[in-house]
């Protein structure tokens, strides 16, 4: 039964249904799923089920960010109800909560965690009391990556496991969360400014006389500018160093789930390389790691993890040599950008 071994056979379609949409929407991080023990996998597609799903509500089925906000505002309504007991359905979103439930459920994962996540997804809603266009400094980004991506590590802790204290492990769980969030801010820089969405503090920017019209003037033109070149020097520093406080956290995870944790942060952290190596065009082109490196970081790791027999070796390497690792989960913040190890 692999995957679902031990959990009800009831609620084995609502966690089928988590794991197309994370084999769908989100690569890196399904590839990075396909590391772990067959045990861990179904609780992590059911946190990455919710979190796209969540985002669909905004970014797919409404047609106005004041309607965005009432499907948030009832959705959170949905997902206390659905928490306090309440009874689901068989539409895709119960399935969806169906699964999340049962994980929170299995694992003690506290619901303050999802709540802090649908915040966050209303300061990227333009006409909500939160909303937040731009951020002043790291710590006013910071709020925002709390609720978007520091959650998201602290989620998957309880179902990855740890070898120590978990609140010990819980401080660099949330670095990598953010860190890999940051990466996706550097990335997509390009991609949010045409959404008018500028992630990366302002402050860090006018520091090396980067304002919004010169980005939009290189976006435009195509041309880069020394300045910003600099600023995003500066601001991959910064991302190497939440990188580095992440670390030794991977150390502190079950031993059985290393191996995909590794991959997923290495992978990451290479995108940052890609852009220094690309000259920081991250407003003309989207920073990705080469098939090679991908095969060639997780190779390794799936003998880690003691995948030895051929079938599983060869499925997982065609999924690496198929990911892009420049994929846009979402389109407004998204796992990917929630940062995660799977996860905008």
């Amino acid at each position: 039964m692999g995957e679902l071994a031990g959990i009800d056979p009831g609620l084995h379609e609502a966690y089928r249904v988590c794991r197309e949409l994370n084999e769908r929407h989100g690569k890196t991080y399904f590839l990075a799923t396909r590391l772990l023990p067959a045990s861990k996998r179904a609780g992590v597609h059911a946190l990455y089920g919710f979190a796209r799903m969540v985002d669909d509500v905004v970014d797919v089925e409404v047609d106005s960010d004041r309607a965005a906000a009432a499907k948030v505002d009832a959705f959170e309504d949905r997902i206390r109800a659905a928490f306090g007991g309440a009874p689901l359905g068989r539409s895709r979103p119960d399935l969806v909560l169906g699964a999340l439930v049962d994980t929170t459920a299995r694992y003690d994962i506290p619901h303050s965690y999802f709540y802090a996540f649908l915040h966050s997804m209303r300061m990227d809603i333009p006409g909500t009391v939160m909303f937040r266009p731009r951020y002043r400094t790291m710590d006013e980004l910071s709020e925002y990556m709390y609720g978007s991506a520091a959650v998201i590590g602290l989620q998957m802790l309880p179902i990855l496991g740890t070898e120590t204290d978990r609140d010990k492990a819980a401080r660099p769980a949330a670095a990598l969360g953010e860190a890999f969030q940051l990466t996706n801010f550097i990335r997509d820089m390009g991609e949010d400014l045409d959404r008018d969405r500028i992630y990366l503090p302002t402050d860090e920017l006018k520091a090396f006389g980067v304002d919004e019209d010169l980005l939009r003037y290189c976006r435009t033109t195509g041309r880069n500018d020394a300045r910003l070149e600099r600023a995003l020097a500066h601001l991959i520093a910064h991302t190497r160093s939440v990188y580095r406080e992440a670390d030794p956290g991977i150390d502190m995870l079950d031993r059985s789930v290393r191996p995909g944790m590794r991959t997923a942060f290495v992978l990451y952290r290479d995108i940052l390389r890609e852009v220094e190596d690309g000259g920081y065009r991250v407003l003309h082109q989207r920073a990705r790691v080469s098939r090679r490196r991908r095969l060639a970081v997780a190779a390794p790791r799936l003998a880690e993890a003691g995948w030895t027999t051929f079938r599983t070796r060869a499925k997982t390497a065609k999924s690496v040599g198929q990911l892009s690792s420049g994929e846009r989960t979402h389109s407004r913040r998204g796992t990917d950008r929630t940062g995660t190890p799977w996860s905008k």
